[in-house]
């Protein structure tokens, strides 16, 4: 049997103006990875004041846009960090609206007066940026109407065509990538106490965190279930 394995959690770092972690800065750890990332790749092309039929000429530097969706959801098994939300998701994704949040906002050089530098990184994937746009809908409340759960859209940009990678020796995936893990498909009935157990697997309670369900007792028919990872 496969042994079980620690799915890898995607992360948002502050960086200092070398790129390298920065002292006392934010570390944001995701709810749940997200399903895609999109890059789109663009140059700034112009043809000012040439004659017509005058190829365009470029004009400015590139830039690499990453965008995806994240979801937060206090009714489900959260981050290990940041603390304890206290029922509110707001308390969850404030920490990724943070690096939109302008430093030294009182200081005399306006190049100062920046959002955080920050660093994506999940698993091998590395994308370094600032931080344009944070759209958030909260589409679930409870009864007494404080959210509960949030849909985050991100962009992040940075003023160039680096592709990165993460440095050889440095930290690696440690889940199987999209596509190649088998998944377990539930029964009427079934619940993933049961499954596990049929895998050989004693860690359900890290199965079902690690699959982001919230009610291992009673599986929704045909749930697909990755059996060989844990949180």
């Amino acid at each position: 049997m496969p042994q079980p394995q620690t799915l890898a959690k995607a992360q948002f770092i502050e960086t200092d103006p070398q790129g390298n972690p920065k002292s006392g800065g934010q570390t944001v750890t995701v709810q749940f990875n997200p399903q895609t990332l999109k890059l789109n790749y663009s140059n700034q092309w112009g043809s000012g004041n040439q004659p017509q039929g005058s190829s365009t000429q470029f004009v400015g530097t590139s830039t690499t846009k990453l965008s995806m969706e994240l979801w937060f959801d206090v009714t489900l098994p959260l981050p290990s960090e940041p603390s304890d939300p206290g029922g509110d998701v707001r308390q969850l994704t404030k920490w990724i609206t943070y690096f939109m949040t302008v430093q030294n906002p009182n200081a005399p050089q306006q190049d100062t007066r920046v959002p955080p530098s920050l660093k994506f990184q999940w698993g091998s994937f590395v994308f370094h940026g600032t931080m344009d746009t944070v759209d958030e809908t909260i589409d679930m409340f409870s009864a007494d109407g404080v959210p509960l759960r949030s849909n985050v859209s991100v962009s992040i940009s940075k003023h160039d065509l680096l592709f990165e990678f993460a440095a050889a020796g440095g930290p690696q995936p440690t889940a199987p990538a999209a596509g190649t893990s088998p998944l377990t498909t539930a029964n009427a009935g079934d619940s993933l106490a049961q499954m596990a157990a049929k895998a050989g697997i004693s860690n359900w309670q890290g199965v079902a965190q690690a699959n982001g369900i919230s009610n291992p007792r009673l599986l929704q028919p045909g749930t697909m279930i990755n059996l060989s990872i844990t949180a």
